[in-house]
């Protein structure tokens, strides 16, 4: 039987991302997410409900959302969900879904600064690792 884990998000950030690193110095981000859905009952009263997600991103990812996106930010996240399963101090066992990220975008008006700065960055580093014309052996 096949399956599939797969997420697709569009929500603001209900906090400001909160890096750390890995032993193995891997960048880790954990954001949240918060996603509405708006609908119509059938008396015709419109309603809206919030879920909220916890989102996990690693590597140039993690460093990138990090830098760029701050509480109330809109972001599309595309990931998997990961079941997280503990025992708490007093004995109880816990667990909990979360959005592992694969791939995000900046959205709305956060995306013209968030990608502009992040693409300069990526054309800063682009042209500091491309040879000079004269280098070139051809």
């Amino acid at each position: 039987m096949a399956s599939l884990n797969k997420v697709l998000l569009i929500g603001n950030l209900t906090r400001d991302p909160q890096l750390s690193y890995l032993p193995s110095q891997t960048a880790v981000v954990d954001f949240g997410l918060a996603v509405n859905r708006k609908w119509t009952s059938k008396e015709g009263e419109k309603k809206e409900d919030t879920c909220f997600v916890d989102c996990t991103a690693f590597g140039r990812q993690a460093e990138n959302i990090s830098k760029y996106l701050t509480k109330g930010r809109p972001l599309f996240v595309e990931g998997r969900l990961t079941f997280n399963s503990w025992t708490a101090q007093d004995g109880t066992k816990r667990n909990k879904l979360k959005v592992t990220v694969e791939n995000f975008q900046f959205l709305g008006q956060a995306q013209a600064a968030g990608n502009n700065n992040y693409q300069a960055e990526q054309d800063n580093s682009a042209s500091q690792q491309q040879p000079e014309d004269d280098d070139i052996p051809f």
